[in-house]
């Protein structure tokens, strides 16, 4: 990197269900060093949130936001299917459009790129431009069998995280000289396996996913600059409901980062 220009920073967010609410606690402690975001990627519940946060720039709303939210009332976001998946997605979409604000991808006030899987040929599709950022967020937390993938051109689109669970290559490909990942997978595996005896067949299918998880979020995070790894043990990807806990994570694990960032910096 060249000393004499503005590094500029991106943060890559990874994919984890709830425990991508810490990702709200990294952006505080980023904000109180007065370190500027200047690109966001973002897989699953990453291009949640950082949708969210590059549309309004504003981490205090967004936080309070999260933590007023009902999330029993999120179940009525649920609209069945039988065809291609549980839920079809629709009134996701328009809850994500509407906190979103309809906004297209040059309308943002921090350039963003959401990361999503085309089922037909095992590649993560990128996307970065459009009129729609809540179609690419859509389609970025499209879980397998959990949600119908959404069809667009000649592909068929589901989560990011099943060929990019952290987006470091593409925070890089935005223009990043420093990129900064959020890797919520190091806690997959190894879980406290060894206390347990005997896999019964749901185990052996989890930990299946948790390994496949853990070695390509790892794969995903090695060209990153700085690797920020919040402390989510006991944490669930429905465990919405533990959203102060959950952020208070991201806040201690991005603290433990800043002497590291700062130098980076320098």
């Amino acid at each position: 990197m060249k000393k004499n220009k503005k590094i500029k920073i991106a943060l890559a967010l990874g994919g984890g269900g709830a425990r991508g609410l810490s990702h709200i606690g990294v952006i505080k402690i980023l904000e109180k060093n007065n370190i500027n975001i200047d690109f966001i990627s973002g897989t699953s519940m990453g291009a949640i949130i950082g949708s969210f946060y590059a549309a309004s720039k504003d981490i205090k709303k967004l936080e309070k936001a999260v933590k007023i939210t009902d999330w029993k009332k999120i179940a009525s976001l649920i609209d069945p299917t039988l065809k291609e998946g549980i839920i079809e997605g629709k009134k996701v979409y328009s809850f994500l459009r509407e906190q979103i604000g309809g906004l297209s991808f040059s309308d943002l006030s921090v350039p963003f790129s959401a990361v999503s899987t085309d089922l037909k040929t095992g590649k993560p599709v990128v996307f970065k431009e459009g009129k729609d950022v809540a179609s690419a967020v859509r389609a970025s937390i499209s879980l397998p069998l959990i949600f119908k993938p959404v069809k667009m051109r000649e592909m068929t689109l589901a989560d990011g995280g099943l060929s990019m669970p952290v987006p470091v290559e593409a925070a890089r490909e935005m223009g990043a000289d420093l990129v900064v990942a959020v890797n919520l997978d190091t806690n997959n595996f190894p879980n406290h396996y060894k206390k347990v005896d005997k896999l019964g067949f749901y185990k052996i299918a989890n930990n299946s996913i948790n390994i496949l998880r853990y070695n390509l979020a790892f794969y995903n995070s090695k060209n990153a600059d700085l690797i920020v790894l919040p402390k989510l043990d006991g944490f669930g990807i429905g465990d919405f409901h533990k959203a102060d806990k959950i952020i208070k994570s991201g806040e201690e694990a991005m603290k433990k980062n800043m002497e590291k960032l700062k130098s980076l910096l320098m």
